[in-house]
């Protein structure tokens, strides 16, 4: 599970405007990362000039898939991450940049912007969001839940088997206990013809 990219995109007034980008290409090859750059740039603009305003989606392209949230006022957010990283994080990400770029950024700052601006966050926020469990507080809570859940049937599981063993050693404690009972009545008879004096 990874996130490559995350963007901020003014679509309103055309042209599409990428306002800042982070990315993490690390797992790309040296020379690969400039063309792969340019792919996501290329992706995300894409995206967020073709989702609708107020729509939150995800968008698949061969191994990536890019979340979108595209505001009313035609700001975007793209997180372009693999294809196993959770929907509902990357979509949650996406809402939390956009709403942490427009409180420092004004409405007419947006709007009147002609260059990349400058948003050092995003750069964090790729890196927090690496691995979703730590950064979602729900998923964290769900993976504890699923440990806990294993541990519980580990545990189950043990009482179960420990319960067969003293099932068992019940049963043959009966059995002794008969066999014992026999042997006392064998030894009575069998002592009975004999008389000590």
């Amino acid at each position: 599970m990874k996130v490559f990219h995350l963007a901020i995109i003014r679509t309103q007034p055309a042209p599409s405007l990428p306002l800042c980008t982070a990315s993490d290409l690390s797992s790309f090859s040296f020379f690969q990362r400039g063309s792969i750059q340019e792919f996501m740039n290329f992706f995300a603009t894409t995206v967020a000039e073709r989702t609708q305003d107020g729509q939150r989606q995800g968008v698949d392209q061969d191994n990536y898939v890019a979340y979108v949230y595209r505001q009313h006022n035609g700001l975007s957010g793209i997180a372009v991450t693999d294809k196993e990283y959770p929907a509902r994080v990357a979509l949650s990400l996406t809402a939390k940049i956009l709403d942490e770029f427009t409180k420092e950024y004004s409405e007419d700052r947006i709007k009147g912007a002609t260059a990349n601006v400058s948003f050092p966050q995003l750069d964090d926020y790729v890196k927090k969001y690496q691995d979703p469990n730590q950064a979602d507080s729900i998923m964290r809570v769900q993976q504890e839940l699923d440990e806990t859940k294993v541990v519980l049937h580990k545990t189950i599981e043990g009482i179960l088997e420990r319960g067969e063993k003293l099932e068992s050693l019940v049963d043959r404690s009966n059995q002794l206990s008969d066999q014992s009972k026999m042997f006392y009545k064998t030894a009575k008879k069998t002592n009975s013809c004999c008389i000590v004096m």
